[in-house]
């Protein structure tokens, strides 16, 4: 049986209180019956970053017209399932394992994979959702305190670790907690550092397990399998062994029970070789089959034409620490995404550049004001990813359907 923390070696390991420890203290309730980690998952719970993920592609946009095809936010529970059973059969922190995974998705930009992919072309620089999701986390997702004043979520080290080193389309044969605390800003690309938990590596583990066999359904619902294609998949379930049918069923049951039999804190999380490979083919016929699939194109064209517009509208409204007034002096221009900028933007701005009545209006606002007093190009268009990343694809719809009426 592995233990919460026990796995990280060395002289240097990092104790529970560190992975606990939060940036700047935070608001207790009399007679608070949590642990941390399990007031990490409800402030989670509670955002509105975690909210929009109902509305966001994981595979086929806007949920292709049919409601039982998988969005983000199921694929986000799916997660926090498959890692709580395999937490529980391992003796690991049942509510760092349900916090990580609940967040972990937080940072997915509209439109699925190929939203990161537009926002990394418009922008010149690698939009990555797992470094996303740690600065929404840190900087942008507000919660009001029991005074009414909104304030970042603030969470544990343990909880963020977890986000932002979560990528799941790295494959490794075996996983096993990093032996430092690294300041997380130093991540520079996605996969760069294992979690410095067992139960970030199995948050990590569990949403390649749990996205796998759903796409495989969802992408048969939606008729994406010919006959060479339904074979290929015949031969995976004689492989797995398990029933006659390929689906979220015989393949999450397989690897889950695999994993849990081959892992030990000396090995680390492992499958058994021949389980590892199954893993690596079904993950193959994934992408050559579903997420490379010609069907996509007409999509991944129509995602990249409404991201690309809505973020040259707002980009051209930049006038300096002027701006905010600028907007409000336009009436927004008749759209109502760039009201609803406008009325977000001053949340994260240095009061000094807003009138008296705005001050007024924002000052429960006791958040970081990362964008300060908007005195660059550079900020700004961060404050323009930042909003058009935290966008549902039916917001994004709807935004560029109110371009279209200029």
């Amino acid at each position: 049986m592995f233990s919460d923390y026990s796995a990280i070696s060395g002289k240097n390991s990092p104790s529970p209180a560190k992975l606990q420890e939060r940036q700047q203290p935070l608001y207790k309730t009399a007679g608070d019956v949590r642990s941390e980690f399990d007031r990490d998952y409800t402030r989670i719970l509670h955002s509105y970053g975690f909210r929009r993920l109902k509305h966001k592609t994981q595979v086929f946009f806007n949920a292709a017209g049919n409601d039982h095809i998988c969005t983000r936010i199921e694929h986000v529970t799916h997660v926090e399932s498959v890692a709580f059973t395999i937490a529980e059969k391992l003796g690991l922190n049942l509510e760092l394992i349900k916090a990580i995974a609940l967040g972990h998705d937080i940072g997915h930009a509209p439109f699925g994979h190929h939203g990161e992919t537009v926002i990394s072309d418009l922008t010149g620089r690698e939009f990555w959702h797992e470094q996303n999701g740690l600065h929404f986390i840190d900087d942008i997702e507000l919660l009001p305190d029991l005074e009414g004043n909104l304030l970042n979520l603030n969470l544990t080290y343990a909880v963020r670790d977890g986000i932002i080193s979560h990528c799941g389309e790295l494959d490794e044969e075996s996983l096993r907690p990093r032996s430092e605390l690294i300041d997380l800003k130093d991540f520079t690309y996605k996969g760069e550092f294992q979690a410095a938990t067992w139960e970030g590596c199995v948050v990590k583990l569990s949403d390649k397990i749990a996205y796998l066999g759903r796409d495989i359904e969802d992408a048969s619902i939606l008729n994406y399998f010919d006959e060479k294609q339904k074979a290929e998949l015949k031969e995976i379930s004689e492989a797995i062994g398990n029933g006659k049918a390929v689906n979220t069923t015989s393949i999450i049951h397989r690897l889950i029970t695999d994993l849990c039999a081959y892992s030990t804190p000396e090995s680390g999380l492992r499958f058994s070789d021949e389980m590892f490979k199954l893993l690596c083919w079904i993950k193959d016929f994934n992408y050559r089959n579903i997420y490379k699939n010609q069907r996509l194109i007409p999509y991944q064209k129509y995602a990249k034409l409404i991201i690309t517009e809505i973020y040259n509208k707002l980009i051209n409204l930049y006038r300096g620490a002027d701006t905010i007034s600028y907007l409000y002096s336009i009436h927004f221009d008749g759209k109502t995404f760039i009201k609803e900028f406008a009325d977000w933007l001053p949340k994260y701005c240095n009061p000094d550049i807003l009138d008296s009545n705005l001050k007024q209006a924002f000052s429960r606002c006791k958040n970081k004001k990362i964008y300060g007093t908007l005195s660059t190009p550079e900020i700004y268009q961060q404050a323009v990813i930042d909003y058009i990343a935290g966008m549902t694809d039916v917001f994004a719809v709807k935004a560029f359907d109110e371009l279209l009426k200029c």
